[in-house]
């Protein structure tokens, strides 16, 4: 008889807390100002429950939902225990938050590098392939810097402390170790399936993609980086998807180097505190995922 398939969890560090998600659930535990940890869980809902995540490819939006709608929530949800405030970002304001962080994150990383890319294919007399490379080059670039210039950022470095903790935490329990700070302590920073590969994934994708169009006008080839945005998506999640389904391959661990090494910028080694409340969070959501199922 084969051994049951083990679950695959995600997380995400907010402020002075960690999000895990499960398959039913969601927990949110956060350190709060007189130092106790509070603890938010509710059931998942909505897309969580949709057939999409049994379609390849179309289930990577779910990701991008993870990092935008539920991370956002998330993150709003631990400010407020930080200044003890009842306001909640939900339903016009919630969508709002949403999209004007999606445009600047398309503007940042896609549209400003097509830009420079068809400006100096216009104006330098380089060729669409030479233009698209370059424009590929900007974005990784940009990524890497933008991903190291904001660790330098106090606050934002004990949130990556958080991420750490996150993936210490689910690797433990991965690796059946006992889920105490001492025990956690001991595992990796890096994990195959973080966000930060998500994102390097995608970004390399644009990088092959894009480089293969062939000249087109400035509206056309903004329009297709936003147009494509989706679908390379979908291919880098089911990308990530499989490799960490496959890291008893030699060939696989190195092809995911990239990604692990990226993580360096976004994880940092957290205090055994932070552990403790990464693994409230984990035992919540584990716990709301078995009250669910009973």
């Amino acid at each position: 008889m084969s051994e049951p398939k083990m679950p695959t969890y995600g997380g995400q560090a907010v402020i002075e807390g960690v999000m895990m998600r499960g398959k039913h659930a969601v927990a949110i535990a956060m350190r709060a100002p007189n130092k106790e940890i509070v603890i938010h869980s509710e059931p998942l809902q909505g897309i969580y429950k949709s057939n999409i995540l049994k379609v390849p490819f179309l289930r990577g939006l779910v990701v991008l939902w993870d990092a935008l709608g539920l991370g956002m929530r998330a993150l709003t949800i631990s400010a407020n225990t930080q200044t003890e405030e009842d306001a909640k970002l939900e339903g016009p304001a919630l969508y709002l938050t949403l999209a004007v962080s999606l445009a600047f994150g398309i503007g940042l990383f896609f549209l400003v590098p097509a830009a420079v890319g068809q400006l100096l294919e216009r104006f330098l007399g380089i060729n669409a392939w030479n233009s698209n490379l370059t424009e590929g080059l900007i974005r990784l670039l940009l990524l890497v810097v933008y991903m190291w210039g904001v660790g330098f950022i106090p606050d934002i470095r004990r949130v990556f402390a958080y991420h750490g903790a996150e993936h210490k935490t689910i690797n433990a329990f991965e690796a059946g170790a006992e889920l105490t700070p001492e025990s956690v302590a001991n595992f990796s920073l890096q994990h195959a399936r973080c966000g930060t590969a998500f994102i390097l994934t995608l970004v390399l994708l644009s990088v092959l993609v894009f480089s293969l169009l062939g000249p087109m006008p400035m509206f056309w080839r903004l329009a297709s980086r936003v147009i494509l945005l989706p679908v390379l998506a979908g291919v880098a999640y089911e990308y990530i998807r499989w490799t960490a389904s496959h890291l008893d391959s030699a060939l696989v661990r190195l092809m995911i180097k990239p990604n692990l090494a990226l993580q360096n910028l976004t994880t940092r080694e957290p205090s055994l505190d932070m552990l403790e409340v990464s693994i409230a969070a984990f035992q919540a959501m584990r716990t709301g995922e078995q009250n669910i199922q009973l």
